[in-house]
């Protein structure tokens, strides 16, 4: 029917794990601490659904006290389940507290699962003439499904939403009726809730029952039509599949009512919700709330609150759109987010006249610490011009000092601000500085010493934070920074730039920037304190913003005529893969398809006998699954070729000549300072640091670096197994150190001493298990995965595991300590002082804990490896300034550097850039650096 309502009914709990597990690899964690993931993932999935689908009537169904029933029926049920984890549990009466906040029902029944409790609604308004969609990922409510009841599956990893109806079910399950899917759980179990199911019965299986016979009923009335085992094991089961079949029927009778009026979407608490997101620093979700709740959505539904005050005021907003209010049902006046910037009156002034001009940088000169933000026509340093600088040096004031277009007049300005930038007297300070930095070379300026760059002091001070100037300013000024798109950009506008905005539009943008970076110093410097990480700060990242900014500026040369040809060589290679593919598959097929692919794999050539699948049922062709399957199957191996080939050609051999800069002909690759929290550096248009090297074909792109002219060569300096002499030296382990002070071979030598042989009786698998053994022991390998890794039984990985530890008891001692550090503090250090926080490390879910643990050995080794290496460079920068050397510094990729080195200054660059690299830090055990040279990256390397 046209006007058939529809009422939405959301699984909380499976869309609050699904959110806490989507973050897992990168928890969301505001600056209090708290683990927010769960509740940004719910609530990211509540929007969603209001978004896309308009509801009249919406409901949250909650879990309580578990299901009494199911377990007076089977005392396992749900007992292999792992403590629910605390993230999770501190966020149920927060996600209950929105929910609250925006009058959206919160429906509990103790006793009950929430799948009975949307089973009872569900069929409730269904009889009251409502279409229901029962929003959950759980298939367990595809037995629910009828002519008006729906799974509503939410979007998830690329892939779309999808509703499934009945034809859906009947295809996804192979059944005549939904109902049918209670008889087909019972029949396989469900190893999640720890339902039995029948002995030997898998999905094949039960689908293949449930066509012949029609239900468990019918199979156990049937059983003599089985045969062998099979019908032995049904026979013994019967009862345990009737116990099932009971365990997976979601109950359709709870002591719950649809009452239509209170499942009616209506108007939320718009202050109390906005409370809510700004203490728990969700800046985007504020502003989707109130875009969403204020007609600025296109798919806003049309709804109005239950009071009749909200009513009145929603007819007259118009059709189609919310207006917002207030809990007591008075509309809010919304004309900004934006709000006095900590209750400071603003001065702001426009410097366009010569004399304003003369008279600031008079006083500009005079100050002790200035922050300053560039303006400019684009992202990329390399192309953008100066539109404009503003600076401030007091809360709440500052200046802007506006740019002509014509660059001669342009450089003229600057030169009168030269002054500043080049006095080593005045700090100054801004976020991202190594923009501004390579901005302002261009005018061939150089930002001196001191510095303060707020951007890299935040990532000190709460690494695992996004470190973005907006979120900066709502956590710790309770401010929203005014959009550039407000500026610029915009639908309908000829803008494109900053240049096209109006000189007092960017004096308030540019200033506002300058303000709130200079609040934030004031507030991080003495959290810089809190933390112990201020040397860390001064010492070495705040002198790597000026390496960094010279390597990105310098850029390498690329050798343009050899990755044509060698991107040639590659689509012949991926021809010949193709044809081999084809012919192992007996038929052609788009081998870059997943779903064919696996069907050419797991239903036509039946490589596995219980192939792993997808949440939305494909079979997964992933590198994990294939990898196991390679050794005996040459066609799978052939199909990790190609893909691997494929990424190449696409990702770099493609891609590189586009990223070639048009004003200087070279590469200049980014390096990311505040993204990985061990302290690594991380590459960026393009990432040098993924290019595959374990393949022929992938150390073959290093080949396409080359030096800038005939007069120099490339130069590369590795450092020879850092992470295995840090962890030798942080827990002092005495054979480990002696193996490496005596310059042995560290990999024989561990084989030597864990298979008991002579050192020169070691053979090649020995010493290749024991390098195995070496690095998995800084990420807490486990037998089963030393297993996958070598040609080991897993018996034999946990007895060599074993033997390791016993060799080097210090290091078993030294990793037990680590974790024990981390439980009583919450965090661990590098060499240096620079510290991973650790918000798991104590949680009772052990699959999060493990993580944390296998963090709490990893990061300081990790971590003091990249202090080190960018201590080195910092060094070794300051060297080749000093001694004004041709030779420059080009990239840092892991633990090697790659210079363009000048052939007069080679030997006396070997020399030093060695001396620098292996004394950049004083270990118990020696620093080794190997280099070497060549006329392209790979001879060098």
């Amino acid at each position: 029917m046209a006007d058939q309502k529809r009422l939405f009914l959301l699984d909380a709990y499976a869309l609050i794990f699904r959110g806490y597990y989507a973050f897992i690899k990168n928890p969301r964690i505001n600056s209090k601490g708290f683990n927010t993931s769960a509740i940004m993932g719910f609530t990211n999935s509540l929007f969603d659904v209001i978004r896309r689908e308009k509801p009249d009537h919406l409901a949250v169904c909650f879990d309580k006290d578990g299901s009494e029933a199911r377990t007076e029926m089977f005392s396992d049920y749900k007992a292999n389940r792992d403590e629910t984890p605390e993230p999770i549990r501190e966020s149920i009466p927060v996600i209950q507290e929105i929910l609250r906040a925006m009058h959206i029902p919160v429906v509990e029944c103790a006793g009950m699962e929430a799948d009975d409790i949307i089973g009872t609604l569900a069929k409730q308004a269904e009889k009251e003439n409502y279409k229901v969609y029962m929003v959950t990922p759980d298939k367990d409510f595809a037995q629910l499904v009828s002519e008006n009841i729906f799974m509503y599956r939410p979007a998830r990893m690329g892939n779309g939403i999808e509703i499934w109806g009945i034809p859906e079910v009947q295809k996804k399950f192979e059944v005549e009726r939904p109902e049918q899917v209670i008889d087909f759980l019972g029949m396989m179990g469900d190893s999640v809730d720890n339902i039995p199911g029948l002995p030997g019965v898998g999905e094949k299986t039960a689908k293949k029952f449930l066509k012949k016979y029609g239900s468990m009923e019918g199979l156990l009335a049937n059983t003599d039509d089985l045969k062998g085992k099979m019908k032995e094991k049904i026979i013994e089961n019967a009862e345990l599949g009737r116990l099932s079949k009971k365990l997976a029927t979601i109950f359709v009778d709870c002591d719950v009512k649809f009452h239509a009026e209170d499942y009616e979407l209506s108007m939320p608490d718009g202050d109390k919700v906005q409370e809510i997101f700004e203490d728990l620093e969700f800046r985007r979700l504020k502003d989707q709330f109130l875009k969403l709740f204020s007609g600025q959505e296109e798919s806003t539904p049309t709804q109005v609150s239950n009071s009749p005050s909200a009513k009145q005021n929603a007819q007259t907003a118009g059709a189609g759109q919310f207006s917002l209010f207030g809990g007591d049902g008075e509309e809010i006046e919304r004309t900004s987010s934006r709000t006095n910037l900590a209750d400071t009156p603003h001065f702001y002034q426009l410097l366009e006249t010569e004399m304003a001009q003369k008279l600031f940088f008079e006083r500009l000169l005079m100050q002790k610490s200035v922050c300053f933000d560039t303006e400019t026509t684009g992202l990329n340093p390399l192309d953008a011009e100066l539109v404009g600088i503003a600076f401030s040096w007091e809360a709440g004031k500052g200046y802007y000092l506006p740019f002509p277009e014509e660059r001669e007049k342009a450089q003229e300005l600057i030169e009168k601000i030269r002054p500043f930038f080049e006095n080593e007297s005045i700090e100054k300070i801004g976020q991202n500085l190594k923009y501004d930095i390579k901005v302002l070379d261009k005018y061939h300026i150089e930002v001196k010493s001191p510095i303060f760059d707020t951007m890299i002091a935040h990532y000190l001070i709460n690494p695992d934070m996004r470190h973005n100037m907006d979120v900066l300013a709502e956590t710790y000024l309770n401010y929203t920074p005014q959009p550039i798109t407000e500026l610029i950009g915009k639908k309908g506008k000829n803008q494109k730039s900053m240049r096209d905005v109006d000189l007092k539009s960017q004096t308030e943008y540019g200033v506002e920037d300058a303000d709130i970076t200079l609040q934030l110093k004031t507030l991080f410097e003495k959290e810089l304190e809190d933390a112990n990480t201020k040397k860390l700060f001064n010492e070495i990242e705040i002198p790597l913003v000026e390496v960094l900014a010279d390597m990105e500026l310098e850029g390498i040369n690329l050798d343009e005529n050899y990755l044509q040809s060698l991107s040639e060589a590659l689509t012949n290679d991926i021809k010949d893969l193709e044809a081999k593919i084809y012919e192992e598959a007996g038929e052609e097929f788009l081998i870059s398809s997943p779903k064919q692919l696996g069907i050419i794999l797991f239903e036509k050539m039946e490589l596995s006998k219980k192939p792993k699948k997808t949440k939305t049922g494909q079979y997964s062709t992933s590198e994990d699954v294939l990898s196991v399957l390679a050794e005996e199957n040459p066609i799978v191996q052939h199909v990790l070729d190609y893909r691997g080939l494929v990424k190449l050609q696409n990702t770099y051999v493609d891609a590189l000549p586009n990223q070639v800069e048009k004003t200087t002909g070279r590469v200049h690759t980014e390096y990311m300072q505040t993204i990985a929290a061990t302290g690594r550096l991380s590459s960026n248009n393009p990432n040098l640091q993924n290019i595959p090297i374990r393949t022929e074909r992938g150390r073959q792109v290093r080949k396409a670096f080359v030096p800038r002219d005939e007069n120099f060569v490339l130069l590369a300096a590795d450092y020879s197994q850092i992470e295995l002499r840090i962890i030798a030296a942080l827990s002092d382990e005495e054979n480990m150190i002696k193996a490496f002070k005596e310059g042995e071979d560290i990999h024989a030598s561990t084989a030597a001493k864990v298979f008991n042989v002579p050192l020169e009786e070691v053979t090649r698998e020995q010493r290749s298990n024991a390098k195995t053994v070496n690095f998995g022991i800084i990420y807490g390998v486990s037998a089963f995965g030393l297993s996958n890794q070598t040609s080991l039984s897993r018996s034999e990985a946990k007895d060599l595991i074993d033997t390791y530890y016993k060799t080097y008891p210090k290091l078993s001692s030294y990793i037990a300590d680590q974790v024990e550090f981390a439980r009583q503090n919450g965090y661990v250090s590098t060499v240096l002082g620079r510290r991973r926080y650790l918000k798991d490390i104590n949680s009772r879910n052990q699959v999060v804990r493990g993580a944390a643990e296998r963090n709490a050995v990893n990061a300081p080794i990790q971590g003091s490896a990249a202090d080190i290496i960018k201590l080195a460079m910092i060094n070794i920068h300051k060297k080749l300034k000093a001694g004004n050397y041709k030779t420059r510094m080009l990239l840092q990729v892991h633990d090697e550097l790659v210079f363009d080195a000048h052939k007069e200054e080679l030997e006396e660059m070997k020399t030093m850039i060695r001396k620098e690299m292996e004394n950049a830090y004083k270990l118990q055990v020696p620093l080794d650096v190997e280099i070497g040279i060549g006329q392209n990256w790979l001879e060098a390397h």
